[in-house]
């Protein structure tokens, strides 16, 4: 698990001052704020975003991306910074860069393992030491370069540039590039002979002896035309050492005391030479380049995202051709088809009543609104155009859950406790996703406990999408909008998983389900006559 705490990094050393900024992620007065929450939000299962972040991340994870996810940002201008620097990474030039730094930090990171795991070792430690600092160097040389060409315009990638500029210029990482440089050109001249003599290992300096390595190749050479299978031993990785490998190392130290000496001080003097920025920007980019990864499969196979604008004091939301992210995901890899949704709220209205038949999308289209409305609060690109959506303070879902007996409460009474910690807590900033409640009791209590908790949140002023088999509540007041899953007009038993505006009918399915259970009053009748 990759974590910046895990180095001890610093840019406090001499001849480098820190420029303004801090994050990819937050903006240098959000640091206050950047504590890394480790427990997934209450509605992350309701709204599958579970499967979405896991899915996300899964390629990602030595690089504990989850946090990220789980803290939604309060402030619009806050999002922004990161809406910024998403475009900039996928409609400008830095998209390879970027991977090609990732890459360059992992191989170093590897070189220290290698070099804390040799240390038994210690000229073999230095040495991939020095390796590591070489492909960290030439990593901030890269990057800073692509950046100096390209035209961020965001301002996270433009402080980026200004301080990766003064990082690069500074004399601390001068003298570590001199140094590093200087090292392997001196480690790369040496040439010296192995004797292999009674068991015992010399090492001398090369005196122009003959290369019979060539001598043989020579020798052999008319024999590669042949085919043969490969009859090589495996090879044993070259991070690994053995007693052999080290005694010849320890005879080179003997040979060349001097050069050995400055590649142990190198080791010695430089332990701390990542930078704690840099290193946290690598860690904080790939949230970025993770979830542009991920909805690429979604955009080759036709479907839309946009950046959405974000609103504190407006409650109009609307979506053009959303969908659930996480059935979406389930559906693609069988190969089936998605169906986008739209929502729209205007003026006074806040409440979206989705009512209809059961296992036409109800449910899905609750999920994509909050899901929609999370991960813009994360400053991600979300599924679908034009769309525009509330900054929320919190998020409460209540969804159908089974009985606990550990609670010792029936449905009905955990239905109302649930609810209940909803309303207290929610205020007029907050959304709200209700799926499905108090279906274990009657027709007559459903209706009016609902009826209450509609007046509630219809008070409170919040946004909210509530699921519901109670036609009732679609036209309760002026705050409600009717959403209705729709079927086959040539085969009511046909779903068609839209979710269109327009009143509640629940009547117009009845019919659909009495024939498919033959209880019509035809089919009585054809019964009864048999």
């Amino acid at each position: 698990m990759l974590r910046p705490a895990a180095y001890r990094a610093s840019t406090d050393v001499p001849g480098f001052h820190a420029m303004s900024f801090y994050s990819i992620l937050f903006r240098e007065s959000d640091q206050t704020a950047t504590a890394e929450a480790r427990e997934a939000p209450a509605f992350f299962r309701d709204l599958n975003l579970d499967q979405i972040v896991e899915a996300v991340t899964a390629d990602w994870k030595h690089y504990d991306l989850i946090p990220f996810f789980y803290s939604p940002l309060m402030d619009v201008d806050a999002i922004a910074y990161r809406q910024e620097v998403m475009e900039d990474l996928e409609e400008g030039s830095l998209w390879e860069p970027v991977r090609k730094f990732s890459k360059c930090m992992q191989e170093m990171r590897k070189c220290l393992v290698a070099a804390r795991r040799l240390s038994d070792y210690k000229h073999a430690a230095a040495r991939w030491f020095l390796c590591g600092a070489e492909i960290y160097i030439d990593a901030i040389v890269d990057i800073s370069h692509a950046l100096a060409s390209d035209r961020a315009k965001s301002r996270g990638l433009i402080a980026l540039r200004m301080y990766l500029s003064a990082y690069s210029d500074s004399m601390a990482l001068q003298e570590l590039s001199a140094q590093a440089r200087k090292l392997k050109k001196e480690l790369s001249s040496i040439r010296y002979c192995v004797l292999l003599s009674n068991g015992a290992i010399t090492v001398n300096r090369y005196d122009e002896e003959p290369d019979y390595s060539r001598a043989v190749e020579e020798t052999f050479e008319k024999f590669r035309s042949i085919e043969s299978g490969n009859h090589r031993a495996p090879q044993p990785s070259s991070q690994e050492m053995n007693h052999i490998q080290a005694h010849i190392l320890d005879g080179l130290a003997l040979l060349y005391p001097e050069l050995f000496h400055s590649l142990a001080e190198f080791q010695s003097l430089h332990q701390d030479y990542l930078d704690a920025t840099i290193v946290r920007f690598d860690r904080e980019v790939q949230f970025y380049v993770a979830y542009l990864t991920y909805i690429e499969k979604f955009r080759r196979k036709g479907f839309s995202f946009s950046r959405p604008q974000l609103s504190q004091t407006s409650k109009e939301v609307h979506c053009h051709n959303g969908f659930d992210l996480a059935l979406a995901h389930q559906l693609l890899d069988r190969r089936m088809t998605i169906v986008p949704n739209d929502f729209d709220l205007g003026g006074t209205e806040r409440i979206l009543v989705v009512s209809g038949p059961n296992q036409g999308g109800k449910t899905t289209f609750a999920r994509m609104f909050g899901q929609m409305h999370h991960l813009a609060s994360l400053g991600c690109i979300v599924q679908g155009t034009d769309v525009r959506l509330f900054a929320f303070d919190r998020l409460f879902t209540h969804f159908e859950r089974h009985e606990d007996i550990r609670n010792l409460r029936g449905k009905l009474q955990d239905d109302l406790v649930r609810v209940r910690h909803i309303l207290d807590a929610a205020t007029p900033a907050s959304l709200i996703v209700l799926n499905e409640m108090f279906s274990s009791t009657t027709l007559k209590d459903a209706t009016c406990l609902s009826a209450k908790v509609m007046d509630r949140v219809s008070k409170l002023d919040a946004i909210c999408v509530w699921v519901t088999f109670l036609d009732e509540l679609a036209s309760f007041n002026e705050k409600t909008v009717s959403m209705v899953s729709a079927v086959d007009p040539a085969n009511p038993e046909v779903r068609t998983y839209k979710i269109e505006r327009k009143a509640a009918d629940g009547l117009a399915y009845a019919l659909a389900i009495a024939r498919k259970y033959r209880v019509t009053y035809d089919c009585l009748r054809e019964r009864i006559k048999t």
